[in-house]
């Protein structure tokens, strides 16, 4: 697994005051939300099925209407045909798998990566909100950051929101099969689950696999366009966020910047692969581009 080297080290901590967090959650609630009312609804409603079907209401027998749905109790009752009507169950329950290890705060188009997963986390919290679906949000770096089991509401999704803006990653690098291991372990219950990463973790193939035989899971991988070449800046000195390493690249020569560039071509193609034959939707989403159309083609997919 490629480890990432980016230019320029991070930025020390800074402690969000509650006005200031109050203001970040407002900022993204009136987009995202918007987002959500305009685009998202009706694709998500139609892209996501509900568990079953459940039992409406009785009506009386109409030409063409399948025998096996008489009610015979109620025909016997009455004396004359009735039938029984069911509708789908809409409700689910969303789970967001996000991952906010230190690549994420890496970006090169006026937003980083961790910036995007929390902007496109509120669009799909406010979605399966208004779709009246349970949702859950499980933050992970190399260990379990922050869980907050599924429930309904605003409240509740806005304190989600909150926890993407505020919370910082404790660990290093980034575990995403012990994420999936822990969202099996505390979610019993069929659920659909979005895993939002960029996937810069070690040995989760198999996680993947175990975790959507039995859950629905989509991937959503996060890519800045500065990961896939290399400027040609002469010598240059790299940091890796999360190893905290240096390193000195001489980008001048072609050779080198050739075989960063088939590196990163590769990663990329082989994660295509695992999601491929482990039957996972997924798509990309780059910091230089809007997300409406990938996430909107990912749910019309479906």
């Amino acid at each position: 697994m490629i480890s990432q080297i980016i230019v320029q080290s991070t930025k020390n901590k800074t402690t969000i005051n509650t006005k200031d967090l109050i203001k970040k959650v407002r900022k993204i609630e009136i987009k995202t939300k918007g987002l959500t009312s305009q685009i998202f609804s009706g694709e998500y409603h139609s892209a996501f099925k509900g568990k079953g079907m459940a039992f409406s209401e009785v009506r009386d027998y109409a030409l063409g209407d399948e025998i096996r749905t008489i009610d015979w109790n109620v025909t016997a009752r009455f004396n004359e045909p009735f039938v029984k009507v069911f509708e789908e169950e809409r409700e689910l329950t969303v789970m967001l798998i996000v991952d906010i290890s230190k690549s994420g705060l890496f970006g090169t188009h006026n937003v980083t990566k961790r910036e995007l997963i929390t902007e496109l986390s509120a669009v799909l919290a406010f979605s399966a909100s208004s779709n009246k679906d349970r949702i859950g949000l499980i933050l992970f770096s190399d260990k379990i950051e922050k869980y907050i089991p599924p429930k309904k509401g605003k409240s509740h999704v806005l304190r989600i929101i909150r926890e993407l803006i505020h919370t910082e990653a404790t660990g290093e690098t980034t575990d995403i099969a012990g994420a999936l291991k822990f969202f099996s372990k505390m979610v019993k219950k069929k659920s659909t689950a979005f895993l939002l990463s960029d996937f810069m973790s070690p040995n989760f193939i198999d996680a993947l696999k175990i975790t959507n035989r039995k859950h629905d899971l989509m991937a959503l991988k996060f890519s800045d366009p500065a990961e896939k070449t290399l400027p040609k800046i002469g010598l240059a000195k790299f940091f890796d966020l999360e190893t905290q390493k240096t390193k000195w690249i001489n980008t001048s020569l072609k050779s080198v910047r050739r075989k960063y560039t088939a590196k990163q071509n590769n990663f990329d193609q082989d994660l295509k692969n695992t999601f491929r034959k482990s039957n996972i939707d997924f798509t990309t989403i780059n910091t230089d581009q809007d997300y409406v159309k990938p996430l909107m083609n990912l749910f019309k997919r479906r």
